[in-house]
């Protein structure tokens, strides 16, 4: 066995709204310097706020986009910038092992869709290895679905464009077939995202669903996986056969193929 060491931005329409109704997103707020306004994050395991949304791939209802598969959505702060454009460019090349995770990508950033279109040549001019975008993009021109799922940079209410509206940060949400937020990631838009990072959490997630166990720190799929201190070692030893205790807290087994193959 291998060794092992693991704000309130108030939205009216939301608050009353029940668990997975359709929701109009709401009007961006414009950050001028002497408002102070609190926010309230997306909490994990809250619904997925839907939102009907032009894309490039057209009109969607998000919920309906989802349907029964893992969704990550995923923010930029604009079109032609260039983090942003390596970033596309990199999920694009990934898109193939997404599929097989039973999982849809889907962008966002605060341009119109003439610009996403002419963006999307030059993602695809610079991607390594031919990628190509075959994802929607969403334009939020207003920041309506920003501000909606908190995709904006709360630590510089200074860093507007020329209509005062508040630039979106690079977030990522990682959605499952139930319409529940398991994951975010926040990163300012100076620092771009590491897609090998998304897909390991989502591994994770996935495995920790199909087999009822928990991961260490730096796991990857094959290593081996922690059981929940909830699962008697009896219970454990019934489940995956063989486990190592560590720690009564703390026990691993080797990586439950068999049970991901149910």
């Amino acid at each position: 066995m291998t060794s092992v060491l693991s704000r309130t931005l108030s939205v009216a329409p939301l608050a009353a709204a029940r668990a997975g109704a359709r929701v109009a997103a709401p009007r961006a707020p414009i950050f001028r310097p002497a408002v102070s306004l609190k926010f309230a994050a997306r909490a994990l395991g809250s619904p997925a706020p839907n939102f009907e949304a032009e894309t490039t791939h057209g009109p969607i209802d998000f919920h309906e986009f989802i349907g029964d598969s893992w969704t990550i959505l995923f923010s930029h702060p604009a079109d032609f910038t260039p983090v942003c454009t390596t970033e596309l460019g990199a999920f694009a090349q990934l898109e193939e092992e997404f599929e097989k995770r039973n999982t849809k990508l889907i962008g966002l950033s605060a341009n119109g869709l003439d610009s996403h279109e002419k963006w999307i040549q030059d993602i695809e001019e610079v991607a390594t290895n031919g990628g190509r975008v075959g994802f929607p993009i969403i334009a939020d021109p207003e920041r309506k679905i920003a501000f909606l799922y908190d995709m904006v940079d709360h630590q510089d209410l200074t860093n507007i464009d020329t209509k005062g509206v508040a630039f979106t940060i690079r977030a990522v949400f990682i959605i499952d077939p139930n319409k529940k937020i398991r994951l975010t990631m926040l990163y300012p838009a100076s620092t771009g995202r590491n897609t090998a990072e998304v897909l390991r959490v989502l591994d994770s997630l996935q495995t920790g669903d199909k087999a009822g166990v928990t991961t260490p720190i730096n796991w990857v799929p094959g290593q081996d996986v922690i059981v929940p201190p909830s699962v008697s070692d009896e219970a454990a030893a019934a489940k995956f056969g063989e486990f190592m205790a560590v720690k009564p807290y703390l026990r691993f087994t080797k990586y439950p193929t068999e049970l991901l193959k149910e």
